[in-house]
């Protein structure tokens, strides 16, 4: 009996490395990898060992090989079948379905949210103006504002309640998936439903759903009352009125209403736009404005080109102002190419494939494709690729390198189709902040910043970009003048709520609340419980 319980496990390591072995034949001709028993070759990212990233072959990869990873299944339970992470049989007719509703048109019929909930994030930084305070929770209630504002057509009012329900139960469920991606005895899933994640997952999930659920109940309701007052006007799409739909209305529109979506696809879509655009676009917020206090004298360009469009007033941005910061637009780049907040990708390769390079890809394997290190390739970049200078995106030097040298929004089909949605936030949020304050932190005594990442779902700060913040002026934005509530009447809960206890009473408020207006009152609004 011992000799079977020695025996079969040598049985199934040899099985494993003969499946394996024309992975085993490729690997041993790429140079400088060499493989030990058991180990293979993890020795090699011992240490300081530098891995070299190349976008010709990048390029490649990102437009031949589709198909994610594995380690997305984590993010499932959340978002479902979302076409970020999506296998290629679902992502290719989503796709076709988000685009058009991603047009720039559209995207700028959002500008007076962003400008709106800028202002509001300007105000409350400046509340706490003169003191270092950790920047990273006030930007993501900022973009989670205008995030659920633009793709549900809610106010949920984050800005003015730091525990909002959805706030917090979208970072609890972030985080299982961070520590199930990190916590090797978390990924099976038998092992993992039976730990208290997997019970705070499906707490968090049950809210989340819940919510975006009764939300698009109502706008289908919404849409069918509508159609039955003007049913043939309801037989074409009018593009040209945008500033009336969210992403959502939208989204039933391009995909058919009745016949298009269903109601589980609406919502992981509409979820996978919130979280993939919230975390991703606060990140890159606190990276620039953690990088313009290590260097005053590129922040100081940025302040003369603010004044320059804006003045002395205190009005709203504009989306032809937009246009006219271009440094501001330079930084924004910089910071992406320095930091990106998404700084790998994964994919499969689905059938063997040989790089431009020579190296050759078995089918069954995964490249990881790394932009922290493309962005900073000396050979792309020059021998200052580490350091930060937004001039690099003068329109003058941006022709001189690859194409897919940055690629902080990834490249390829499968590219990230919010770009410009993101940039469009993300520079509204600074415009913003920096027209009333400037940002103090360390000054950084060379040119090659320091700043102390970790990853989660994305590449955040250690310290949650903590900075100071002084007022330029005694200007500062007055009270926001938005029809939403102040901090009164804000939804508040304890910390140690129990999801189930109040997912009700959020649903009764989806419920009082139609989507289609974003002038309506905050969706959390008029109720106060612990």
């Amino acid at each position: 009996m011992i000799w079977w319980v020695l025996l079969l496990p040598l049985l199934w390591f040899a099985a494993f490395r003969y499946r394996r072995r024309r992975m085993y034949e490729l690997a041993s001709r790429v140079p400088g990898v060499g493989e030990l028993p058991l180990i293979g070759a993890a020795h090699k990212f011992i240490g300081s060992t530098e891995v070299s990233v190349d976008p010709v072959d990048l390029e490649m990869v990102m437009r031949t090989c589709m198909e994610k990873d594995d380690l997305h299944r984590f993010t499932r339970p959340l978002i479902g079948f979302g076409a970020i992470f999506a296998p290629v049989s679902i992502w290719r007719p989503r796709r076709k379905i988000l685009q058009p509703a991603f047009k720039p048109k559209i995207v700028e019929s959002f500008v007076p949210v962003f400008a709106e909930q800028s202002m509001k994030l300007a105000r409350k930084l400046g509340e706490v103006g003169g003191r270092k305070v950790k920047l990273l929770p006030y930007i993501s209630s900022y973009t989670l504002d205008s995030t659920c504002e633009t793709t549900l057509g809610v106010k949920i009012n984050a800005q003015d309640n730091a525990m909002s329900p959805f706030l917090v139960e979208l970072g609890r469920v972030l985080q299982v998936v961070t520590e199930r991606i990190f916590r090797l005895w978390l990924q099976p899933e038998w092992l993992f439903r039976c730990s208290p994640q997997y019970r705070q997952q499906r707490a968090s999930c049950e809210l989340l759903h819940g919510f975006t659920d009764q939300v698009i109940m109502k706008k289908r309701e919404e849409l069918k009352a509508q159609k039955s007052k003007s049913p043939k006007a309801d037989r074409t799409i009018d593009l040209s009125d945008y500033d009336s739909k969210s992403f959502l209305e939208l989204l039933i529109q391009f995909s058919g209403r009745e016949g298009g979506y269903s109601n589980e696809e609406l919502r992981e879509e509409i979820l996978t736009l919130i979280i993939g655009s919230t975390d991703s676009t606060a990140s890159t917020i606190g990276y620039a404005l953690d990088l313009l206090a290590k260097y005053p004298h590129v922040q100081d360009k940025v302040h003369e080109e603010l004044d320059e469009v804006f003045g002395a007033s205190e009005r709203l941005l504009q989306k032809e102002d937009l246009m006219r910061l271009k440094y501001l637009d330079c930084v924004i780049k910089e910071t992406l190419r320095l930091f990106p907040p998404a700084p790998f990708l994964i994919r499969k390769v689905e059938e063997e494939v040989t790089l431009p390079s020579g190296c050759v890809m078995p089918a069954g394997s995964g490249i990881i494709a790394c932009m922290w290190g493309t962005q900073r390739n000396p050979k792309y970049w020059g021998p200052d690729a580490d350091a930060f200078d937004p001039d690099r995106f003068l329109p003058e030097r941006a022709a001189l390198r690859h194409p897919c040298a940055f690629m902080a929004f990834s490249v390829g089909p499968r590219n990230c189709i919010g770009y410009q949605y993101a940039l469009t936030s993300i520079k509204s949020a600074l415009s913003s902040v920096l027209r009333f304050h400037r940002v103090r932190g360390r000054v950084e005594g060379g040119n090659t910043p320091h700043i102390r990442v970790k990853i989660d779902v994305m590449m955040k700060a250690v310290n949650g970009h903590e900075l100071t913040l002084e007022r330029r002026s005694q200007r500062c934005p007055q009270q926001d003048q938005s029809s939403g509530p102040q901090n009164d009447q804000v939804f508040t809960v304890d910390p140690n709520y129990q999801p189930g206890r109040i997912t009700n009473r959020l649903m009764d408020i989806a419920e009082s609340t139609l989507p289609g207006s974003r002038t309506e009152a905050d969706t959390y609004a008029a109720a106060k419980r612990t």
